[in-house]
């Protein structure tokens, strides 16, 4: 969230191919999805993100957060929205960048709001017995708050046991966190000259081009271009072999992502270069997540090149990559195929059909009972899924949990792509109401066998909501 002055660009919007496998930036298409927040859990990778919300706006409109989840980093799980602004009663707006870190066996998930009291942002924290929620806000008030710039925390928890928290928009900002993860130690110092105590237990860091590729403050009249870099917002704090790694949106706006280093959980820090450069994505903002997944290393960012997308409709994109020999980030490039599969997926356990790699047209919706399903359902809309293992046995049925208030319409399965093979037909009748469920089994015109990517294609009335779409399975 870039607190300084906007502007608009000119910016290039990346042209999507319908039905096309490969074109998976960003990873979730139904929804508005800034700042990421990668977590690896029980061999799952989760994104925690923020929503913003759909319509033209000169001004992040974003009210609650969101969480999604895959094992094969490319069909990926909407667990809709275990927390939002109601969720913390001291809060009044400005549902920000957040952070969720697992600690024996309890998720905290870290976020950044208005405080009604100062009318200032502050950092919170709210718990929950599992990745999905929901979450509860456990102390009923800030867990830090300061006189502005007090947003998008990042939190890291060493080996050893000790955790941080690091935040900050211009300036960067850190305290030391209890075992409790819902408070912070008063009584934390740091050496040196290269932070500055602001409160017990609060430090914030100098910056520089040494540091942070350039001053927190500029002087009257200065250009941001003037130096190599400049620390904007949006850090991501972790480490990675025996050094402190801190990327961050530099720049000021539009922002890049860079980042520094440090031997020490709490700095000096000194600047180490670009990871992405400024590019192309129809968003004046960045903001970065970096994990490791199955032996493999991930970049997470947003963009605005979703239709509808822009500098406030952002989405959530990532890249894998390799560290250099030296252990530092190499140059991090968008890029259009998307990410290859990690894992496949069983068609013969139930799928829910907010599982997606890709879809055009859709949205999910909430139900207290049904969970999260597939909505908004108009005549060729489509959803993909990728890398389904039907084995050598093969499949020769296929159920859908569908939901219709009007007269219904049907689902298409094609194998691969569209043009690919077309293997069923399910006719989904009109059932009395938008969340009035039926099952409806039909053959498939041939046996499936093998790995395939599927595309489910909906066919009904045009101009008109067909059904609501929970969940599908093979036999």
């Amino acid at each position: 969230m870039a607190l300084k002055k906007y502007f608009t660009t000119t910016i290039f919007l990346l042209s999507m191919t319908s039905l096309c496998s490969n074109a998976q930036r960003p990873v979730v298409q139904t929804n508005f999805t800034p700042d990421p927040a990668p977590m690896v859990y029980d061999d799952t990778f989760y994104i925690y993100t923020g929503h913003d919300e759909d319509g033209e706006h000169n001004e992040f409109v974003m009210n609650e957060w969101r969480v999604y989840s895959s094992k094969d980093m490319v069909n990926w799980t909407d667990h809709g929205s275990p927390m939002s602004l109601d969720t913390f009663k001291w809060s009044e707006s400005g549902a920000w960048a957040s952070q969720c870190v697992e600690r024996d066996g309890k998720f905290y998930w870290y976020v950044c709001c208005v405080d009604k009291a100062t009318h200032d942002m502050a950092i919170g924290v709210a718990v929950a017995d599992s990745p999905t929620g929901p979450f509860k806000d456990p102390i009923g008030a800030p867990l830090v708050s300061g006189h502005g710039g007090y947003i998008d925390p990042t939190v890291f928890i060493e080996p050893n046991g000790d955790a941080w928290l690091y935040w900050g928009n211009p300036g960067l900002w850190c305290c030391k966190l209890n075992r409790d993860m819902i408070s912070y130690d008063h009584k934390f110092e740091i050496k040196g000259d290269h932070a500055e105590k602001v409160a017990d237990g609060v430090w914030k860091f100098k910056q520089d081009e040494n540091s942070f590729g350039g001053p927190e403050k500029l002087a009257e009249g200065t250009v941001f271009t003037d130096y190599k870099d400049l620390y904007e917002e949006g850090p991501w704090f972790y480490k990675h072999g025996d050094r402190y790694i801190l990327a961050y949106a530099a720049g000021g706006v539009p922002e890049h992502i860079s980042y520094s280093v440090s031997k020490t959980p709490y700095g000096p820090w000194k600047y180490a270069g670009q990871i992405m450069p400024l590019q192309q994505m129809n968003s004046f903002t960045n903001h970065c997540g970096i994990v490791e997944f199955r032996g493999a290393n991930y970049f997470c960012y947003h963009c605005g090149t979703l239709p509808g997308g822009s500098g406030f409709n952002r989405s959530t994109a990532i890249e894998r990559f390799d560290y250099n020999p030296d252990g530092s980030i190499p140059v991090i490039l968008p890029s259009d195929k998307g990410l290859e599969p990690v894992g496949t997926l069983n068609p013969y356990s139930r799928v829910e059909a907010e599982t997606m790699a890709w879809s055009e047209g859709l949205k999910t919706e909430p139900n207290a009972k049904t969970g999260i399903y597939v909505s908004d359902i108009h005549d060729g809309d489509f959803l993909q899924v990728r890398s389904v293992d039907f084995g050598d046995k093969g499949a020769r049925s296929l159920t859908a949990s569908a939901a219709s208030a009007l007269r219904g319409g049907r689902i298409d399965v094609y194998l691969d792509s569209v043009s690919g093979k077309h293997i069923a037909s399910i006719e989904i009748p009109g059932t009395g109401g938008w969340e009035n469920w039926t099952s409806v089994k039909a053959p498939l015109y041939e046996t499936v066998t093998g790995v395939h990517d599927l595309t489910f294609v909906f066919r009904g009335r045009k101009g008109c909501k067909l059904f609501n779409f929970d969940y599908w399975k093979f036999e």
